[in-house]
């Protein structure tokens, strides 16, 4: 299984990372620092799971949630970020994001995610 998380802090990257590899097994996780990098990544890994960032230089996580769901309308994307304004929230749940989660990335939220990914998995 391939996980893309596209993120411009080296600190979140890095802890979303180490929590998905402690409940998934056998996952390649590949990393980008922004939305351009992360489009480019994406169209050459595609990853089975991407996790966006919203708040990102060059092209932020709507733009490339936007970007890749044109791409391939069957991707699927959990969003992980600080901001919680309702009216952000709405938006990109209305692209058809797997899942919206608040940071911080903890374990109780990895554990979710990968209770999603199951469910998913497992059609």
């Amino acid at each position: 299984m391939k996980i893309l998380i596209v993120d411009d802090s080296s600190f979140s990257k890095i802890v979303t990372s180490k929590l998905i590899k402690n409940f998934l097994k056998d996952v390649e996780v590949i990393l980008a620092n922004d939305g351009a990098e992360g489009f480019k990544k994406y169209k050459e890994v595609k990853p089975d799971y991407t996790f966006v960032d919203l708040l990102m230089p060059n092209i932020n996580g709507k733009e490339l949630i936007k970007l890749i769901k044109e791409y391939d309308k069957d991707s699927k994307i959990f969003v992980i970020s600080a901001d919680v304004q309702k009216s952000v929230r709405e938006e990109v749940e209305a692209y058809g994001i797997m899942k919206f989660i608040n940071k911080p990335f903890n374990e109780e939220k990895a554990k979710e995610v990968f209770n999603i990914i199951q469910g998913d998995i497992n059609g």
